[in-house]
């Protein structure tokens, strides 16, 4: 495989043939419309509100999370007015289990986890699609952006939507050949901007077309992550050091730190060369957090385990792109498989903020090739 464009198969992303398929519908915008196109295209349509939280009132603040009692109603609102028939699926104990104990597990190990990532992984494409499978549907319908491409041999490709500016293929990199089999994303060959969005939903009489967006962690209210974990893993002073062992300061919890990090170090003592510092290590082993200069971040290859393939799993090194973080850039690099575990990752130039417990997804021009959770680095400097 090489970095060139994947050739634009032929036939679209779902035959025409009419479904029987479920629309998970989080009470927003994005998830009503995408509803409303699969059931315009003829589609029979169910829609679902998944009950994350066995306590709904305390996953929002003012735009903050996806999960509350006023999120289901606005589902149930949308739903009434697509005219499809709406239910409330209680998956929270599986979501508390999965994705919110999986976060602070990872935290606590000095890794940073992607809990959006999980999610899709853990509730919507395997507790949800599982049951919808078993109660005869073909399909979820979900409104991320983008796209499932059917070749003409039959097989199924994951590509990025058509709109970059809104492309969320990173957190569907997850997804393995089974599950894409039966998902459709109606967003994904939009392009336009979310204002349009929101105009075909107001067009379509939705009464959410104006509804903010939820963003940050849908379980963590107020955003605050470092108090979230502190209240569940409980304070635990440690040393905030440099690269040569020294203590410039203290912390209240490793787990409050994530790599490259530079604001809220509270460290009295500048670098000798006046320039910041920045989160470099994070050792539970030791309740300590290394710190250092910005150069010190550069990572020029890393270790990946747990591969998911959303397709054949590649042989050999190949050339590809890959993304780090949900709205990261591409960068190239070369990457191989070994003994069919550990994913080795190369970079062609130094890339900073990479940090054990993230994903790494693998593209070949717009198609997502497969994923795999970053378990060590390497540094471009001597040091950590």
């Amino acid at each position: 495989m090489t970095l060139t464009e994947t050739p634009q198969p032929q036939t679209s992303q779902r035959s025409q043939r009419p479904l029987r398929v479920l629309a998970a519908m989080s009470g927003g915008v994005d998830s009503a419309v995408a509803a409303a196109r699969a059931a315009e295209a003829g589609h029979d349509v169910t829609g679902v509100h998944l009950a994350l939280s066995a306590n709904p009132q305390s996953f929002r603040t003012g735009a903050r999370g996806c999960c509350t009692i006023e999120d289901s109603r606005d589902a149930r609102r949308a739903a009434d007015v697509i005219g499809i028939p709406f239910y409330v699926w209680d998956l929270a104990e599986r979501f508390r289990e999965d994705v919110v104990e999986d976060f602070i597990a990872e935290y606590e190990a000095g890794r940073t986890p992607n809990p959006c990532l999980r999610c899709n992984e853990k509730i919507k494409f395997a507790a949800l699609l599982d049951k919808a499978l078993a109660l005869g549907f073909d399909a979820v319908v979900t409104g991320h952006y983008a796209k499932v491409i059917v070749r003409e041999d039959g097989t199924r490709e994951l590509h990025r939507a058509s709109d970059m500016a809104k492309d969320q293929s990173y957190v569907l990199g997850v997804l393995d050949d089974r599950q894409l089999a039966h998902a459709m994303f109606p967003l994904g060959d939009t392009v336009t901007t979310k204002e349009e969005i929101r105009a075909e939903a107001e067009e379509r009489g939705l009464a959410v077309a104006k509804k903010p967006d939820s963003h940050d962690i849908c379980f963590i209210a107020d955003g605050d992550t470092q108090g979230f974990l502190a209240s569940r893993l409980g304070k635990a002073e440690g040393d905030i050091v440099d690269e040569s062992g020294e203590v410039l300061g203290t912390h209240e919890g490793a787990f409050g730190y994530t790599i490259g990090q530079r604001k809220g170090l509270r460290i009295g003592t500048p670098a000798p060369d006046g320039k910041p510092r920045y989160v470099l290590d994070i050792s539970p082993v030791n309740n300590t957090v290394t710190v250092g200069p910005a150069a010190a971040l550069d990572v020029t290859a890393l270790t990946a385990i747990k591969p998911r393939w959303c397709g054949v799993a590649p042989s050999g090194a190949g050339t590809y792109t890959a993304q780090l973080r949900a709205h990261g850039d591409e960068t190239p690099v070369t990457a191989e498989l070994i003994e069919g575990s550990e994913l080795r990752v190369t970079f062609d130039e130094p890339v900073r903020g990479v940090a054990p417990g993230q994903a790494v997804v693998l593209y070949d021009g717009t198609r997502v090739v497969g994923s795999a959770t970053i378990a060590t680095t390497e540094r471009a400097t001597a040091g950590v």
